[in-house]
């Protein structure tokens, strides 16, 4: 399995950029590979992320062990803050 992270490569908020990269150099730093899919370059991508999440309204960053789902930034957030990155992640 590997870890997934849906995100926007294009528009969006300056907090929306900060909470992708936030994960990026999290998984980065601990030498965790993943693959990054940008729901910018089909539309496709969107509707796959939100089916995969359940909610027709999910917004990226949206994370994903294989087809497990982890959660979006506020629950990787509060798992980093509880030093709980390995469980969050489902490695």
């Amino acid at each position: 399995m590997s870890i997934i992270i849906y995100f926007s490569s294009a528009g969006g908020s300056r907090e929306l950029k900060q909470q992708q990269n936030s994960i990026f150099q999290f998984l980065d730093s601990k030498k965790i590979i993943y693959r990054a899919i940008d729901i910018t370059q089909s539309p496709s991508m969107k509707e796959e992320m939100r089916r995969k999440v359940g909610s027709s309204t999910a917004l990226p960053p949206q994370i994903f062990n294989g087809d497990k789902y982890c959660g979006d930034f506020q629950a990787f957030f509060d798992a980093v803050e509880d030093n709980k990155a390995e469980a969050f992640f489902k490695i």
